[in-house]
């Protein structure tokens, strides 16, 4: 296949990942940003939610659309609601303190992991899309006649991950219009600037922090959920997403959800092509590199604010 095909399908693949690791690392973002909590366990919810959409596809085999609709309600639930538990008995009780939270995720980090390797084993295990037709991709050339369009062999993608794209996108504008349009939403906001003019106005802080942790978990556990189909279930598999959304959230800046998204575009599509055309090893070398270098000219990130 020629250079041009076998960019449209690394930038596709790249479209996936960034989709997927836009809502892993936004659920990262908005518990740091409003909690000021480095969640250290935060690859750990993503790996509840591949695991839990696994035990929807066998509770509901004959079905496996079915099965997807039911894990993409039941697994943020499930993994908001473990989140919560957390924070009540974990977090609230170090007092949301910088060292101790991330000494606190830490443990989490392990309990949930091993607890997941007890119940579920070390087995990675597949799940079943939803649907999975492939359509084939048309290309152009120039030839005697001028522009020309042709289906090159090979030069596909499946339904399903069209749809993850699609699905992230939803989330993502759903995601906005809740932090901007909701009470709760402008709560999440107004504890974010400034937690103790909130507490002075009545806002039951404790309470938003709880719920914060929950939907920053539920976010991660819906981006596993989507990915599952094409990757495999495994209870090792929180590491990769949680490394990648660091690197999202130091180069977008801490706590700022546009530099979430746009830093997870960037890093997603070049870890795809880079992927592909050379390997998977590179495109980390290469995002490590760029953390360095934000670190070193624009420690606040693309678009944080500089401290005070």
């Amino acid at each position: 296949m020629e250079f041009g095909p076998h960019l449209l399908l690394a930038i596709i693949e790249g479209a996936v990942g960034a989709a997927v690791l836009s809502l892993t690392a936004l659920g990262l973002s908005l518990v740091f940003g409003v909690m000021r909590v480095v969640n250290v366990a935060h690859g750990e919810f993503f790996m509840i939610g591949a695991i839990s959409a696994w035990f929807a596809s066998t509770q509901l085999t004959g079905n496996a659309a079915l099965g997807f609709v039911a894990a993409l309600i039941v697994a943020p639930l499930f993994a908001g609601a473990i989140a919560v538990v957390a924070d009540r008995l974990v977090l609230k009780r170090v007092h949301y303190d910088p060292e101790a939270t991330i000494v606190a995720t830490i443990g989490l980090l392990y309990i949930i992991q091993q607890t997941a390797l007890m119940t579920y084993g070390p087995e990675a295990r597949p799940v079943a899309p939803p649907f999975s037709s492939r359509i084939a991709l048309p290309w152009f050339e120039f030839g005697e006649n001028g522009l020309s369009l042709y289906y090159p062999w090979g030069l596909s993608v499946t339904t399903y991950k069209l749809f993850v794209i699609c699905a992230a996108i939803t989330v993502l504008v759903a995601f906005w219009l809740f932090l901007s349009r909701s009470k709760l939403g402008l709560i999440m906001r107004a504890t974010q600037l400034d937690r103790d003019m909130a507490e002075a106005f009545g806002i039951p802080v404790g309470r938003v922090y709880s719920i914060v942790f929950g939907v920053g978990a539920g976010l991660a556990a819906i981006a596993a959920v989507l990915i599952v189909p094409i990757q495999q279930a495994h209870y090792l598999m929180g590491g990769d997403p949680l490394l990648l959304s660091f690197i999202v959230v130091i180069i977008g800046g801490l706590g700022s959800i546009r530099g979430t998204v746009l830093a997870a575009l960037l890093i997603g599509m070049s870890d795809g092509i880079i992927a592909v055309f050379f390997s998977p090893t590179l495109a980390k070398i290469i995002a490590t590199l760029l953390v360095a270098m934000v670190l070193v000219y624009r420690p606040q990130g693309l678009f944080g604010k500089k401290p005070a």
